[in-house]
């Protein structure tokens, strides 16, 4: 699987999310639909983004006891996305049951990965705020062979973390790097961040990127320097 750039779709309605893609022309970019979307809009933003042609990553992070996510993710196979995600501290039992709930009947699914430590986290918040004293890039390390244990198809981790996944879980396993920030841009409220070709060097399969695209002036120009800077 080649590497690519997934544009955060981070609209509050499908009025402002097609009018954004509109812009692309007859290009159809892999989207990610997060919860503020997802929310707004339902499941017809993602039959409608489908119809168009575009890939999509729906980043819900599920977080439940295992029965629940099971059946979660049941409903979610149905949607014919490509990628979707859960969190990885809800245990490796949790990730099993959500594996079962997302394959279908004819044993197809989409890519289920796992979010490790969000980008926004960094040490001391998890030591303050969650309690977990080892360091941020052990706990995500054990996350991600937990999701691999489990049978997931790769993680969300930080760019600077990729590399080090792949390491412990192998070139297959995918990482799935938000957190990336031009060099001349704002970070924002990511605090482990990357450039895009710092994201390619570092072992990155995908990159996710928001408001470096959807906020610029010319956001086709901004995805078209990330597609550049991160696939080359």
């Amino acid at each position: 699987m080649g590497k690519d750039v997934i544009i955060a779709c981070d609209f509050a309605s499908a009025e402002q999310t097609f009018a954004f893609l509109d812009r692309f022309g007859a290009a159809r970019p892999f989207v990610k639909i997060g919860m503020e979307l997802f929310y707004a809009e339902g499941p017809a933003i993602v039959r409608e983004l489908k119809r168009r042609g575009h890939r999509i990553f729906l980043d819900l992070k599920l977080h439940d006891i295992p029965n629940t996510v099971r059946k979660a993710m049941a409903v979610l196979s149905g949607l014919d996305v490509d990628i979707c995600n859960l969190h990885a501290s809800g245990t490796i039992r949790m990730m099993e049951a959500a594996l079962e709930g997302l394959t279908r009947a004819d044993g197809t699914r989409p890519l289920l990965i796992a979010v490790t430590q969000l980008t926004s986290t960094d040490q001391a918040s998890m030591e303050d705020d969650l309690w977990i004293r080892e360091p941020i890039d052990r706990v995500v390390l054990h996350y991600a062979m937990n999701a691999r244990k489990a049978g997931l198809d790769g993680v969300v981790c930080s760019p600077l973390e990729a590399e080090k996944v792949h390491a412990a879980c192998g070139a297959e396993f995918l990482t799935v790097t938000p957190g990336v920030r031009f060099a001349d841009g704002d970070a924002g409220d990511q605090k482990r961040i990357m450039t895009p070709a710092q994201a390619r060097l570092a072992g990155s399969d995908y990159i996710v990127v928001g408001r470096p695209i959807t906020a610029a002036q010319d956001p086709v120009s901004a995805y078209e320097r990330c597609l550049r800077d991160f696939v080359g």
